[in-house]
């Protein structure tokens, strides 16, 4: 059971399951949270702009020095450190692995004689319905000899196999939520293994057309979801509300089409492509009938589908093949609990960092809870409510309620004013040059740490460790997208800039690489040459000792 709990004062401490809220002079929300023993979906007021503003706290931070975090010891920091980089080289790994299965190739024959081993399930079976007491509430057992679902289940026992285990141990903090939602939508609860296909279960990867979260939302689909995505705040990344979002979605996508697998594909390819897909189907006898998951399988025989979208279904009931008897197929998977926790509502603009000491937790462990804040911070101006590891509620909404306005955060955004430099504003904030420039990778990494007044500069007095720092340095894994081949392919909206801060590259390397001129335009699904920041600093490095 999840608890939420308000900031109160210390006289009216909660017990398990109650629902507080804020002081009347704090924006709270404008009903309650759902009823105790679900986790939460916080109605929120109107989104208001993060502007300086809308924010007292970060009006205070541009001219306030904010007092210093308590110094932790370096073992301490040490563990923050690795845990972080260990979180952004998971997230990096599903990445890679969900590219390299949208992108599977089948093999010239699909049932290749010399293949025909791997279709053994681990107790030297074949996988026959025959032969298991497993049910499903999808239609999987009229597929199973499908050689699309025989292809996927060989490459999920085989190359996929290392990531899938991680995954499928994965799963138990989320199954039993996500089957609750569908249910209350009158969905099948084996829909959850969308969420294996689609992510691995992992909050916070990106596809190659930019797609994010657990069930891969593109930014548009989100908010017309009624999903927050903004600067501040992705809710795509939120396990929780993108659940609540992805079953509604799909009970639409089932009405409409009524047929699971039909909706399952117009989830991957959209509705008007399967609408239109089904239309140039030729007439069957009964052209009135509606809709079944073997029009699909009629659909899949065409190519009025794209191939990845075609092998959706077959995907996923492979999937849900594994996933219902994991050690069968060969996959140790340990018993996990579902995801537990406590929840706090917080009136304002506070640090992740900042809670995660009152919790007396560690700032990984808080930001995993709570993926969707993406600038380590609740958004000013609005109350946001932030998920805790189970039983540190209390301590630290008793701590919270203490806490002076000017503690809650313990970083600040600097407005950069003429003539200020890196080393000036590092020294007025008691920090180095080089943390503000690796705090702020995107703005200042390409400008190689020259300023400009007006720019609004991160100003990490917390000592945390950014998520886009993380990643960038959580080698050896590749960014999102480029495999291990050393090359990236274009995606829609993309800009050469743009790719060469993703690697921490410069622009002029990317074109020299490419051999592409200043008039060049990149296009979409175009081939590119990328190195590694590390190579590239090398690179660099030997041309100045030879010019030396």
């Amino acid at each position: 059971m999840r608890r939420i709990l308000g900031i109160v004062p210390l006289s009216l401490m909660v017990a398990c399951g109650g629902v507080y809220r804020a002081p009347a002079s704090a924006p709270t929300p404008d009903n309650s949270p759902l009823e105790a023993g679900r986790p939460e979906l916080v109605p929120r007021p109107p989104v208001a702009h993060a502007t300086r503003a809308d924010s007292a706290a970060a009006r205070a931070a541009d001219s306030v020095m904010l007092p210093p975090p308590p110094v932790m010891d370096s073992s301490l920091l040490a563990a923050e450190f690795a845990a972080e980089l260990q979180i952004a080289a998971d997230s990096a790994a599903d990445e890679v692995a969900l590219d390299q299965l949208a992108s599977a190739a089948p093999p010239a024959e699909a049932d290749d004689p010399a293949d025909a081993a791997s279709d053994e399930t681990a107790d030297g079976t074949t996988g026959d319905r025959a032969l298991t007491n497993a049910t499903w509430d999808i239609d999987v057992e009229t597929y199973t000899r499908h050689d699309r679902v025989k292809y996927y289940l060989r490459l999920y026992q085989g190359p996929a196999r290392e990531r899938m285990e991680v995954w499928l141990n994965r799963m138990p903090r989320y199954e039993a939520m996500i089957r609750q939602r569908l249910q209350e939508e009158n969905l099948p609860g084996d829909l959850v293994y969308l969420a294996l296909i689609e992510s691995g279960f992992s909050n916070t990867a990106t596809s190659r057309s930019r797609a994010v979260g657990m069930w891969q939302f593109m930014k548009a689909t989100a908010k017309m979801s009624g999903l927050r995505v903004d600067s501040w705040v992705d809710e795509r990344r939120d396990p929780y509300r993108a659940t609540e979002a992805a079953a509604h979605h799909l009970k639409y996508l089932n009405d409409r089409f009524g047929s699971i697998y039909l909706a399952a594909a117009a989830y991957n390819a959209g509705s008007g492509k399967v609408s239109r897909s089904l239309n140039r189907l030729p007439d069957d006898d009964d052209a009135d009938a509606p809709n079944t998951d073997a029009d699909f399988f009629r659909l899949y025989d065409t190519r009025f589908l794209h191939r990845e979208t075609r092998d959706y279904v077959p995907k996923l009931i492979a999937a849900a093949l594994i996933a219902k008897e994991p050690t069968r197929y060969g996959f140790a998977v340990n018993d996990s609990a579902t995801a537990a926790y406590d929840s706090l509502i917080v009136p304002g603009m506070t640090g992740l960092d900042v809670l995660a000491r009152l919790a007396d937790t560690t700032v990984a462990a808080v930001r995993e809870l709570n993926p969707q804040y993406l600038r380590l911070a609740t958004p000013p101006g609005v109350a946001a409510l932030v998920r805790l590891p189970s039983g540190r509620g209390q301590q630290t909404a008793a701590a919270y309620a203490s806490l002076p306005p000017s503690r809650r955060v313990t970083f600040v955004e600097h407005l950069v004013r003429r003539g200020e430099t890196l080393s000036g504003i590092g020294k007025r904030y008691g920090i180095s040059a080089q943390l503000i420039v690796s705090s702020n990778p995107r703005l200042l990494g390409r400008q190689r740490g020259r300023l400009r007044a007006g720019q609004r500069v991160i100003i990490p007095t917390g000592g945390a460790l950014s998520t886009r720092v993380a990643r960038r340095m959580a080698d050896p894994v590749a960014p999102a997208g480029t495999g291990t081949s050393g090359w990236h392919r274009v995606r829609r909206g993309e800009t050469l800039s743009g790719i060469a801060d993703e690697y921490g590259v410069r622009e002029r390397e990317l074109r020299s690489w490419n051999k592409l001129g200043r008039g060049n335009r990149i296009l979409v699904g175009q081939r590119l040459r990328v190195q590694s920041a590390e190579r590239a600093r090398t690179t660099r490095s030997s041309r100045v000792r030879r010019a030396g």
